[in-house]
């Protein structure tokens, strides 16, 4: 699992998307692979959400990664109570004109699940999102080899 506060900042969102890539290129997922790229686009929208959304101000959000079988599971915590995004869905698609209100819409067509969880033990949410990552078997059978990068 990978886990890190960021500064609820503009900066903070885009560093947590190089991040993410990152990270899953260290697990075996390459730069510029489907999983890779929907996972970069989910992490920017739900990091920007949390930054322009859910910032308390002197509050950080919280980005953590995991590989649950068979996919890539991004969480991106915020600390804010009262305001929480539309369910899966629920997601209302925007006028073509309109300035904002796209990540959501990105964030369900690019993952194969997606929720809204509460914080059990600190205040806020967490939108939760899965990737499916077709060729997990071989990072697993890479890991156990000692090929693991």
């Amino acid at each position: 699992m990978f886990t890190q506060r960021l500064s609820a900042t503009p900066r903070g969102a885009r560093l947590a998307r190089h991040l993410a890539v990152n990270q899953l290129h260290a697990w075996g997922v390459p730069h510029g692979s489907d999983a890779s790229d929907a996972v970069a686009v989910i992490v920017a929208e739900l990091a920007a959400n949390a930054v322009t959304h859910g910032r308390v101000p002197g509050r950080d959000f919280e980005l953590r990664l995991s590989l649950p079988t068979g996919s890539i599971r991004v969480e991106v915590s915020d600390t804010r109570t009262e305001s929480h995004p539309p369910k899966p869905g629920d997601v209302r698609r925007p006028h073509p004109l309109d300035e904002h209100g796209r990540g959501l819409v990105l964030v369900e067509a690019l993952a194969d699940r997606w929720e809204v969880v509460e914080r059990g033990d600190s205040p806020g949410k967490t939108v939760c999102a899965e990737v499916d990552l077709p060729g997990w078997l071989a990072l697993v059978r890479m890991r156990g080899s000692g090929q693991w990068p």
